[in-house]
């Protein structure tokens, strides 16, 4: 059975592996803060590869330790608590593309 959820907000936040927030991954301060926000979902993605705001190539390489790969953290909830979440995290994030729009949810249920 299919049932509705209705309108959410989906919001993406952009970034890479090397970026922090009070000393923490920015990835794992995100998904932390969203907890506490009680969002609904959220998820983390790390990228293989992508291209920067800034035009660099952010690529995975066997030969570097410490590789600056694209990141991805995804969260769906109500409008307002997505906005509210934005203007939070704002003033904390140094640097991230952030991309939202409007989806219509349903889960499944058997």
């Amino acid at each position: 059975m299919i049932e509705s959820k209705g309108q959410k907000k989906l919001l993406k936040i952009y970034f890479d592996t090397n970026d922090k927030c009070e000393g923490t991954p920015l990835w794992e301060y995100l998904l932390e803060l969203a907890k506490e926000h009680k969002l609904a979902g959220a998820t983390v993605y790390k990228s293989m590869s992508g291209l920067g705001s800034h035009s660099e190539i952010h690529a995975s390489n066997v030969w570097i330790l410490a590789q600056k790969l694209p990141v991805i953290v995804e969260i769906i909830d109500e409008p307002e608590k997505i906005e509210a979440f934005l203007q939070f995290i704002a003033p904390k994030v140094k640097e991230a593309m952030i991309v939202t729009s409007s989806v219509e949810v349903s889960v499944i249920k058997n």
